[in-house]
């Protein structure tokens, strides 16, 4: 049952004590002005200020979050879109989309034979020839059988093959990211860095060894071991 508090608890002597988490079936106990809760003392203004900059925080996150992810999308969409516009065969016409569900014709060394023939709009010249290509093949002229081969593919193997000049670009662009690399290694070491601790110097260093052969550091098979104490020289 309910019973006051002592006065041990503090200064709040009549207040009724009820189970944690039970408020007459409303809601959860939130600890009011002077209530006292697992040894610490709340108050509504702190909380209540606290909650709404971290409501307001939140909210500001979601925006941004949401706002970033809907240009992350029309940046994918306009990707696709640039990515996959491919001239028609037929009109040579630039179309805004393709749908990839469909056939697709890609010119690859691994794929000898795509989904589809490079022309599939045929006009009447192209239709006669296939209508020829049906009959005894020693009827057709050599620029016959090429046209058909133009009419199924857009590239032949050696045309595939054919080394491009692309390595030069990407030697140039390789040494002009060297030479600017070198420049601002360059810049740092004459204007940023700061010169060099004197410990660096010959002096300092030779100082530091004959300390270290004084000490006899490594003795056994370490630093000194290789020093001849005798003739004062390296062994």
């Amino acid at each position: 049952m309910n019973q006051p508090r002592s006065a041990d608890d503090g200064n709040l002597t009549h207040l009724p004590i009820r189970p944690q988490g039970f408020n007459g079936g409303d809601g959860p106990v939130l600890p009011g002005p002077g209530r006292q809760h697992k040894n610490k003392l709340y108050r509504r203004d702190g909380p209540a200020s606290l909650g709404m900059s971290t409501l307001r925080t939140t909210m500001l996150h979601l925006t941004t979050g949401r706002v970033a992810c809907l240009l992350s999308k029309r940046a994918v969409v306009a990707l696709t879109n640039s990515g996959a516009r491919m001239s028609s065969h037929g009109h040579h016409e630039v179309s805004d989309s393709v749908d990839m569900s469909q056939p697709m014709y890609w010119d690859r060394l691994d794929t000898p034979l795509p989904d589809r023939p490079w022309k599939d709009v045929l006009d009447s010249t192209d239709k006669s020839l296939k209508q020829k290509e049906k009959g005894p093949w020693t009827a057709l002229s050599k620029e016959e059988k090429i046209a058909l081969y133009r009419l199924k593919f857009n590239h032949t193997y050696p045309e595939m093959k054919r080394p491009s000049h692309e390595w030069k670009t990407v030697i140039g662009g390789m040494f002009i990211f060297f030479g600017i690399t070198g420049l601002v290694v360059f810049w740092q070491g004459h204007y940023v860095y700061p010169p060099q601790p004197h410990t660096f110097g010959e002096e300092w260093q030779a100082k530091q060894i004959q300390r270290m052969l004084d000490m006899r550091v490594n003795p056994i098979e370490g630093f000194s071991a290789q020093w001849d104490y005798k003739n004062k020289q390296w062994k």
